[in-house]
């Protein structure tokens, strides 16, 4: 091949690139592509359900935690009150 013939070379890696483009985007990187163009999340209906799951757990777990902090306090308050009531002895 002379030095100044480069169209062969420009041709085969246009051709390589443009292969490679339509591989991965007629894959699974091009199909969320396409779902995030056209606005949709694509979520399984099983999806809507574990999410609804993960929300009762959460809720459940921060009115667990709303309890403890209260006992805490509760705690808190009774140590104070005891530390500045000293009781007496029986004698």
């Amino acid at each position: 091949m002379p030095p100044g013939d480069i169209a062969p070379v420009i041709l085969v890696s246009l051709l390589a690139l443009v292969t490679g483009a339509v591989l991965i985007f007629r894959g699974p990187v091009g199909r969320a592509m396409a779902r995030r163009i056209e606005g949709t999340t694509g979520d399984a209906p099983e999806l809507e359900g574990r999410l609804q799951e993960i929300e009762s757990r959460l809720q459940a777990a921060e009115t667990e935690r709303n309890e403890l902090l209260e006992r805490v306090e509760f705690a808190e308050r009774m140590l104070l009150t005891a530390r500045e009531q000293p009781k007496e002895l029986p004698r």
